[in-house]
């Protein structure tokens, strides 16, 4: 039979041996596990365990009729250690009232919201307004995050409006003084192979382009 938990979401942690629970909240879902209760079937069926094989010494010594009392004790050993299938009625029963012990437990860690009717870690309770934090939000939580976003989108206004790059972007080129056409980023020319080497004015001492009869910066004549 199904289980019915106070939360939305529980996991059940229960083994042959014994039976635990953690049970999580209805808004973040983090859990909170019960203390672990030993079954006394558990214990019960290690007894018989032991019995039988003691059982089986006794019955190899003897010649073997007591052999078959040893493997049954071992057949429902086999039946025990399976998670759900195959328990004994006993087992569920005894599964059914840790589960409800399980939940009074865990009850007092969460607190319930009178306007969700969720069941909420302290995490999510606001304990001045006696609610979950959805129906009534942490006022210095929201003014923190609040200013937090404001302080960013003013940061992302700020940097668009910012002019990063002052300076102007030229394309130059390089044409060559012997063939007049493009001559690329080397010292000689791509098309014809003259050298594109700058020459020096000896009076003001302006660099010029290769070829150049006067200089570019005083008029004087190039040699």
């Amino acid at each position: 039979m199904g289980l019915q938990p106070f939360t939305r979401n529980f996991d059940d942690n229960s083994t042959d041996a014994g039976f635990q629970f953690t049970f999580h909240c209805d808004i973040c879902s983090d859990g909170y596990k019960t203390q672990f209760v030993q079954s006394k079937t558990y214990r019960k069926a290690g007894l018989l365990r032991g019995l039988g094989s003691a059982a089986s010494i006794a019955g190899s010594l003897a010649g073997g009729r007591l052999g078959s009392a040893g493997s049954a004790g071992q057949s429902t050993s086999n039946v025990l250690s399976e998670r759900f299938q195959g328990m004994s009625p006993e087992w569920h029963k005894e599964h059914e009232s840790a589960f409800a012990l399980a939940q009074n437990e865990a009850m007092g860690h969460f607190k319930r919201c009178p306007k969700c009717h969720r069941y909420v870690c302290e995490n999510d309770w606001n304990e001045e307004e006696g609610l979950c934090v959805e129906d009534a939000p942490r006022l210095n939580v929201e003014v923190a995050a609040a200013k937090s976003q404001v302080q960013a989108e003013q940061a992302w206004d700020k940097a668009r409006n910012t002019q990063i790059f002052s300076g102007e972007i030229e394309s130059k080129q390089t044409i060559c003084p012997m063939c007049g056409k493009p001559a690329g980023q080397g010292k000689f020319c791509n098309n014809c192979g003259a050298p594109l080497s700058l020459g020096k004015c000896l009076k003001c001492g302006a660099t010029n382009p290769a070829g150049a009869s006067f200089c570019s910066e005083c008029g004087n004549k190039l040699t």
